[in-house]
């Protein structure tokens, strides 16, 4: 009888332990590095990355420069851009190209540009805020505006409109979900000294511009980056013009901003990591924060307009909260542990804690 009751009892506690197995998410991984280079035009800039909840993946979408298009000047190798997807099935600690977006806008020209996009979900749709620029120029003085798509798939995407923003100059937009059900979006406006500005909406399709963002407004930068993380807002700006950084910035109401550090301007150490980093996103994961950037790992003082220079790597680091003088700091040359969670509500979660 006591075998019996032994042999029960070993039947439940291993039933038990594959409970917990399942339960349990699987542990981190060190995260690739470089975490991801594009394999059409090795050019992979400007991530955004949200969760699939019916892929159970991790999509990324980045702007594809054309680095290894001979012939193209130092205007055109930045035009006629593709939006890239990879897709990341191990937490975020290595990521497989997946395509490129079809974008489905009526009034794009044949030789289109698309910039910079931002991702978010609600009420079971995915919404791209994007920069489309009419054609391949040599110059900047052509209009550049941030349209807003829509898709149920995150590969297929319909215009839904463009928004009404302080200039026809306008790219980088980077978007927050508020509490109160609310939206921001932060933008550069390049006719007004490539300051930063916003706009509110509280569904997604109406927008009301409300100007620069006070505090966070230095000429100069670009890629604005909103997330709330430590009970604080943060805003990340690319510091344009040089090889400086990452601008950190804080706030306890997502309007008056105060900078609290830069980020990423030390060269790093590892493969494809040795230049300052570019162009921010944050995900919020398991209470943690984790910081997606791009480099041009073989450029020159933050210079890539010629030849092989022009090709680039995302790269990922954690982001720690320094509590003695609330602010952020990161590590870019330990490795990175990751496995970044299904988020349980998609429209907030990796963005907002």
């Amino acid at each position: 009888m006591k075998k019996i009751y032994s042999a029960f009892f070993l039947v439940l506690l291993l039933a038990g332990c594959a409970t917990m197995s399942e339960i349990q998410p699987a542990p981190d991984k060190v995260a690739a590095k470089p975490l991801f280079r594009d394999p059409v035009y090795d050019g992979a800039a400007d991530p955004t990355i949200i969760y699939n909840a019916g892929g159970k993946k991790w999509y990324m979408f980045y702007t594809n420069r054309r680095a290894n298009v001979p012939g193209l000047n130092q205007y055109t190798w930045v035009h006629g851009t593709p939006i890239g997807i990879a897709t990341s099935a191990d937490g975020g600690a290595t990521w497989q190209y997946l395509g490129q977006a079809k974008i489905n806008y009526p009034k794009a020209v044949a030789d289109a540009t698309w910039w910079a996009p931002a991702v978010v979900y609600h009420n079971g749709v995915y919404h791209m805020f994007l920069s489309y620029v009419p054609g391949i120029f040599n110059d900047w003085k052509h209009p550049r505006d941030i349209i807003h798509l829509t898709s149920k798939d995150l590969v297929s995407w319909d215009y839904q409109t463009t928004l009404p923003l302080s200039s026809h100059s306008v790219i980088d937009p980077g978007v927050l979900h508020f509490p109160d059900g609310t939206w921001r979006l932060w933008y550069k406006d390049e006719a007004d000294g490539s300051s930063c500005h916003y706009a509110d909406s509280k569904d997604l399709v109406t927008w009301t511009e409300q100007g620069r963002a006070e505090g966070a407004s230095r000429p100069g930068g670009e890629a604005p980056l909103p997330f709330h993380w430590k009970g604080h807002y943060w805003l990340m700006r690319d510091i344009t013009g040089g090889a400086h950084g990452l601008g950190l910035y804080r706030s306890d109401d997502a309007v008056a901003w105060t900078q609290v550090g830069t980020l990423l301007v030390e060269p790093g150490t590892g493969p494809d990591d040795k230049v300052v980093g570019h162009h921010p996103e944050v995900i919020l994961s398991n209470g943690r924060a984790y910081l997606f950037y791009f480099t041009h790992p073989d450029s020159v003082a933050a210079s890539a307009t010629e030849g092989n220079a022009r090709r680039s790597s995302i790269q990922v680091t954690e982001l720690k909260y320094d509590e003695a003088n609330n602010t952020l700091t990161c590590d870019r040359d330990a490795p990175t542990m990751i496995n970044l969670q299904p988020p349980a509500d998609l429209e907030t979660e990796s963005k907002y804690n």
